[in-house]
């Protein structure tokens, strides 16, 4: 027997803002008769292509801590450096450089999401398929 992961949660201040700024990041969606609202303490978003949904629960606390799990995400489509330009545009904070670690065309960057939550932004997979890391 084994688990499925029902859903990513997101402790955040603002659950209604924070979901309506992944949704540009994602291009996910709202589920299905329930639409996130202002003021909803709990919105959860939905991947429309995979079902994978993200669950952002309000907390009184701010992050003080570096995350223990975070999101790695690749461009659907275009280049790293492409979405990272989006992601900056979007508000994206950027936390580490780590482009070129590896050698020539590897690497990631550290983002934070409006509240400090860290997540990458990896290469594509024609990225990774013209340069291997």
């Amino acid at each position: 027997m084994t688990s499925l992961v029902s859903h990513t949660s997101v402790d955040c201040r603002n659950a209604y803002e924070l979901s309506e700024w992944w949704k540009q990041v994602l291009g996910y969606v709202d589920v299905d008769g329930d639409p996130n609202l202002p003021g909803h303490e709990e919105c959860m978003v939905l991947d429309p292509v995979s079902g994978h949904r993200l669950l952002f629960l309000e907390v009184p606390e701010t992050k003080s801590v570096k995350n223990r799990i975070h999101l790695d995400l690749v461009p659907r489509a275009g280049t790293r450096d492409e979405e990272l330009e989006r992601l900056r545009g979007l508000g994206a904070a950027e936390v580490a450089d780590l482009r070129g670690k590896y050698g020539p065309g590897t690497g990631w960057v550290v983002l934070a999401d409006p509240e400090g939550n860290e997540f990458c932004i990896l290469r594509s997979d024609e990225e990774r398929a013209a340069v291997p890391a």
